[in-house]
């Protein structure tokens, strides 16, 4: 125990959910050695067979280590496999550990429950390799507490696909900018396309800009969506703050400036992906619902809306209870009819009318379960509650988009529900991160809470 350990030369032990989390997650530590204990594959072999949506994940990441390990020899597996041969990114080895031979007594922890055994194995590594830093890879929260309780040096969340470090630092899809905002313009080029007026203002104006963001300044006139950037120049779509503030859809008025720009990029034929964050009370769904209206049955650019969401049971079952897919989804679905009699409240009679719409718009429920493999043309997909899917879930969701198909994601980052979920490795926030520069999706965030008061008050102070 008398050697310095080099912080340099790493092993990392990983834990079962972060192979479930990401199958590939071994070959995203370089150089380093990556070891999984016996148990980490019991556990996988265990979770294969269950019909639910992680018994995918599982499966991958089992044929991923086959791919691996099939001509290892069993010194070889012990001595760790050159990853590189998988991974051209990735020049460190791979071991398997039979945890089984390690004593109980490295940690203290009772040896019949597998996270303790994964404990003890990076315990008992962190006594033998002094010279290594052995690091303990998990997404299991309680697991990193009883880790370090138990004498562990070094245990860390597995943070390779978090793209931020703070929640705060999620792009809004929006600018705020200091006093009139043309005032600091010094030269503008602007041009008349049809009904639209574009302007083209020195870049050095703003610090960062990403495509499709709005800009809005102090004086409540200016509001204005970036089309386009260079290092020289940025182009501006001119909204009007007016004009944004006085369209509707389905009879909804904006009552903020969030929400009128939202119901813009709705309504926009060219944003092919929507995404809508924030607070409960704000009105992504109420919005995302009235807008999908207005395009299927004012303007007939749709033939249908789609509407999903993630069942509890982070999106594995909807059971088997007697019933038609859309009648089985229908308590997850609650606020979506809750939108719709909302926005026929006023009716004569309003259960009829929202009968009739869900027939005129073609509104139909679908389970998450049941998306892969789809190919939707020519619909419009509204996806709530986002936050409680994975990257790879959104993803599964967003490639089944097909030809004239437009995405609705909304979702609240502080209401997440699954238990390897945080705000920061959302799905939602992967989403928003890698699409906020891509030319054919918008991100807003509804700052503020309309619903009611109570709502209001409870959101910013509970």
């Amino acid at each position: 125990m008398g050697k310095m350990r080099n912080n340099d030369n790493k092993l990392y032990v990983l834990d079962t959910n972060v192979l479930l989390h990401e199958p590939f997650a071994f070959l995203s530590f370089q150089e380093h050695q990556v070891v999984i204990p016996m148990t980490v594959l019991e556990e996988l072999d265990h979770i294969k067979d269950r019909k639910k949506d992680v018994s995918r994940d599982a499966r991958i990441a089992i044929r991923a280590l086959d791919d691996v390990l099939r001509d290892a020899s069993p010194e070889e597996m012990l001595a760790g496999v050159d990853l590189s041969t998988v991974a051209k990114n990735c020049t460190g080895k791979l071991t398997i550990v039979n945890d089984h031979m390690f004593e109980d007594a490295v940690s203290g922890l009772p040896g019949d429950e597998n996270d303790h055994r994964i404990i003890n194995t990076a315990l008992h590594l962190q006594q033998l390799k002094v010279e290594v830093k052995v690091v303990l890879v998990t997404k299991d929260i309680n697991m990193r507490l009883k880790a370090k309780g138990a004498g562990l040096e070094f245990v860390e969340d597995y943070r390779t696909d978090q793209l931020i470090d703070d929640i705060s630092l999620l792009t809004s899809g929006y600018k705020k900018l200091d006093g009139d905002f043309w005032q600091h313009v010094k030269e503008c080029d602007s041009e008349q396309s049809g009904r639209d007026t574009f302007h083209t203002v020195p870049r050095n104006l703003l610090n960062e800009v990403f495509i499709n963001e709005y800009l809005l300044d102090e004086t409540g006139h200016f509001a204005a969506r970036v089309v386009d950037y260079d290092e020289e120049h940025i182009k501006l779509l001119d909204l009007g703050f007016e004009r944004i503030m006085g369209r509707s859809a389905w009879g909804i008025q904006p009552k903020n400036v969030y929400q009128a720009m939202a119901i813009n990029a709705l309504l926009d034929p060219h944003m092919d992906l929507v995404i809508l964050t924030g607070p409960a009370g704000c009105g992504k769904t109420l919005l995302a619902l009235a807008c999908a209206l207005e395009l299927v049955i004012e303007r007939g650019m749709y033939d249908k809306v789609i509407v999903t969401r993630n069942t509890p049971e982070i999106a594995e079952s909807i059971g088997f209870l007697p019933g038609t897919e859309e009648e089985k989804m229908m308590p997850w679905l609650a606020a979506i009819t809750d939108s719709l009699e909302v926005l026929h409240k006023n009716d004569e009679n309003p259960v009829s009318s929202r009968n009739y719409i869900m027939e005129k718009a073609n509104i139909q429920f679908k389970s998450i379960n049941f998306m892969r493999g789809r190919s939707i043309q020519n619909a419009i997909v509204i996806l709530d509650e986002s936050q409680n899917l994975t990257a790879s879930q959104l993803k599964t969701i967003i490639t089944r988009c097909g030809e004239g198909t437009k995405l609705i994601c909304s979702g609240n980052l502080a209401q997440i529900d699954s238990n390897y979920l945080t705000p920061v490795t959302s799905g939602l926030t992967y989403i928003v991160e890698r699409f906020k520069d891509f030319q054919g999706s918008s991100t807003i965030n509804l700052n503020g809470v309309v619903r009611s008061r109570l709502a209001s008050f409870a959101e910013e102070n509970l």
